[in-house]
């Protein structure tokens, strides 16, 4: 991608409202921009970021045998009002049509996917079944002030399971709970589990997998031997300094965490109340035990900025960054760039090239913003030394490399 031709480019200075990291510099660098408080556009580089978690997400839960759908976005109140939700759920967005029909937009789909089961759950034999979906959510956030951390509007993996046991649903989560570990650190990111209560969803202890960032907003209590963790604003037992209750080896200590996922155990709530049953081997018949699992995708993509990033932008992992690589020519080196960028995108390596007619300096101040994990540098001076200078993003130290090594260096 030439960067000449994009209509969408980094800025000087950030936002004036912005009160997050990941606020500032998602708009700075190009990625999004803010249609209103909690909405938010996906400029092309967001979009790539986006859908490389997306498909991180998506290619652990095909690994534990989730079964990918497209549920809808537009639902008809009767759903809502047959679980109840439609009343008690304050952060349910209510519309009218023309015809006076009411609706209301997803904000999780426990009242669209259950009927829908209910068509091919028939038998025990149908058990375990395990469904998800990525796609957008939206709730009517009283205060929506964390950039994409806590949007109205957010983009979001759920997953729906049906069992026939309670054991059996305890048997699934931990399966759900290794790959929501694995999702996140093939992100980068260290997960904690903590338990907490089941809110509007259930009445009983669902688990939160949070992120340790100074722009959390969780209270945490966490022991760094053993994978312990607590939400000390639902659960009131222990303090900073107290001994681990569950290894003994460490004492427990306080951070701030943004929740990145959370898993629901639902019971009989939704089976009941769209009377979705099962026939087990006596020929009799029962309700199953259901679960919701979820992760904020776009909200995943937030944490990450603030967590890496330094004074000069965003520092993205190699495998979520929009490209590879940035490729940063002068004008008496464009010939010599149009070269090596052919090279690289022929060799399978996503290329930002900073093709534009602008000072050196706003190209190295913008490729450091946007925050790709390599940058090439064309110029004068190594090319007469028959190479280019090549520069990690998260490193200072920069090295002369020859220009036929370069597509086969970056494509390593």
């Amino acid at each position: 991608m030439k960067m000449s031709q994009l209509a969408f480019r980094p800025e000087k200075t950030p936002p004036k409202d912005a009160e997050t990291v990941n606020h500032k510099l998602l708009v700075q660098a190009g990625f999004v921009r803010q249609l209103m408080a909690g909405v938010y556009t996906y400029l092309p580089f967001g979009l790539r970021t986006l859908k490389k978690i997306e498909q991180i997400v998506r290619e652990e839960m095909d690994a534990i045998g989730g079964e990918e759908v497209l549920m809808p976005l537009l639902h008809p109140a009767e759903i809502w009002k047959t679980t109840g939700g439609w009343d008690s759920v304050d952060v349910l967005f209510k519309l009218k049509s023309r015809t006076d029909k009411e609706y209301a937009l997803a904000q999780s789909e426990e009242e669209v996917v259950t009927p829908l089961m209910k068509e091919f759950i028939q038998s025990y034999r149908d058990l375990p079944r395990a469904v998800y979906h990525i796609q957008w959510k939206f709730r009517d956030e009283l205060r929506s002030k964390s950039g994409i951390l806590r949007g109205r509007e957010f983009y979001m993996k759920d997953m729906y399971s049906w069992h026939e046991t309670e054991e059996d649903f305890e048997r699934f989560y931990n399966i759900v709970k290794e790959a929501y570990k694995k999702i996140f650190s093939r992100l980068g990111l260290d997960s904690k589990v903590t338990e907490a209560s089941g809110g509007a969803f259930s009445e009983k202890i669902s688990y939160e997998f949070e992120v340790l960032t100074d722009a959390g907003e969780a209270n945490i209590l966490y022991c760094q031997t053993c994978d312990f963790c607590v939400n000390v604003d639902d659960i009131q037992t222990y303090k900073e300094g107290d001994p681990c209750p569950r290894c003994g080896k460490d004492k427990l200590k306080s951070a701030l965490a943004s929740e990145v996922g959370n898993v629901f155990d639902l019971g009989q709530k939704y089976t009941k109340a769209f009377d979705l049953t099962y026939v087990d081997q006596k020929g009799e018949r029962h309700y199953p035990v259901m679960g919701c699992y979820g992760i904020g995708v776009s909200r995943t993509m937030g944490v990450i900025v603030e967590k890496f990033h330094d004074e000069r932008g965003i520092i993205w992992p190699e495998n979520i960054a929009p490209f590879k690589v940035s490729l940063v020519s002068m004008k008496e080196t464009a010939e010599k760039a149009a070269e090596i960028y052919k090279a690289l995108t022929s060799a399978g390596v996503e290329v930002l090239w900073d093709d534009r007619d602008v000072a050196p300096g706003v190209k190295f101040a913008d490729a450091d913003l946007i925050g790709n994990p390599y940058r090439i540098v064309v110029g004068t001076k190594s090319l007469s030394m028959g190479g280019v200078e090549l520069k990690k993003r998260d490193e200072e130290k920069t090295e002369i490399i020859p220009v036929e090594e370069v597509a086969t260096r970056l494509s390593k």
